[in-house]
C-alpha cells in the first residue's frame, strides 16, 4: 500500500467531565478532557499551512470520526454531568463537528455492528477484551465514493493508550492511499499514546 501523508494539527483543550471510555486504566478520575494532535515530524509543510489548505476547501474533505457516544446503548441511569463522552454529541464528535464547519468537509460517523455498554467499567472491560484479541468490529456502514475525497480528518478517543479497534476496522475497509490524513484525538491525560504508531501501521 502506498505510504501516505499523516499530518497531526493543532494542541487545543476541551473542557468537560471524565475522559472517554479506557482512556486511561480503571479507576482514573479525570475532571478535564484534552485534544490533542502535534505536527507530524516527517512532514515539510507547518501546521498553519495544512489547516488552511484543508480550510480552502483544496479538494473534497471527508471528516471520519469513531464516538463512544455514537456506539453505546445509553442506560437509563446515565448521568450527563459524569459521562459526558457518551451522552450525544459525546467528545469526538463535537470536535468533528468543529472541523468540518471549518472545512465544510462530509461527515462520516464509524459504526459498530454491537454496541457498547454506556457503562465506564463496562466498556472499559469489552475495550481490553478487543484489544487483547487484535479484534476488527463489525461496521454498520462504509464510506461511498472514497475515491472523491483528497483529505480526510479521523477522529477518535484514546482508548487504553491506542485506538477503538473499530478505527482499524475502518482503515482496513478503507483504503486512504495518495491522500492526506490528519488525526484529532481526545483523552484524558493520556495524549495521544501510541495511537499514532498504530495508526501509521495501519494505513
Amino acid at each position: 500500500m502506498k505510504k501516505r501523508t499523516i499530518t497531526l494539527l493543532l494542541a487545543l483543550t476541551l473542557a468537560a467531565g471524565t475522559a472517554g471510555c479506557g482512556a486511561q486504566s480503571e479507576g482514573t478520575d479525570d475532571s478535564s478532557q484534552t485534544v490533542q494532535t502535534q505536527d507530524d515530524a516527517n512532514t515539510g509543510e507547518s501546521q498553519e499551512e495544512d489547516g488552511q489548505n484543508a480550510a480552502d476547501g483544496q479538494g473534497n474533505v471527508l471528516v471520519a470520526y469513531f464516538s463512544w457516544a455514537d456506539n453505546a446503548v445509553l442506560a437509563d441511569d446515565v448521568d450527563a454531568m459524569t459521562s459526558p463522552s457518551v451522552i450525544p454529541p459525546g467528545n469526538v464528535q463535537q470536535l468533528a463537528d468543529w472541523v468540518q464547519e471549518e472545512t465544510g468537509g462530509d461527515l462520516f460517523s464509524i459504526k459498530v455492528e454491537d454496541p457498547y455498554p454506556s457503562d465506564w467499567d463496562e466498556c472499559l472491560e469489552r475495550a481490553n477484551e478487543e484489544l487483547s484479541e487484535d479484534a476488527r468490529p463489525e461496521l454498520t456502514a462504509s464510506v461511498e465514493n472514497l475515491e472523491q475525497y483528497d483529505t480526510v480528518f479521523l477522529g477518535y478517543p484514546n482508548w487504553w493508550y491506542g485506538v477503538p479497534m473499530a478505527l482499524l476496522t475502518f482503515l482496513e475497509e478503507n483504503d486512504l492511499s495518495g491522500k492526506d490524513v490528519y488525526l484529532f484525538c481526545s483523552h484524558g491525560t493520556g495524549g495521544l499514546a501510541n495511537s499514532v504508531d498504530i495508526i501509521t501501521e495501519a494505513v
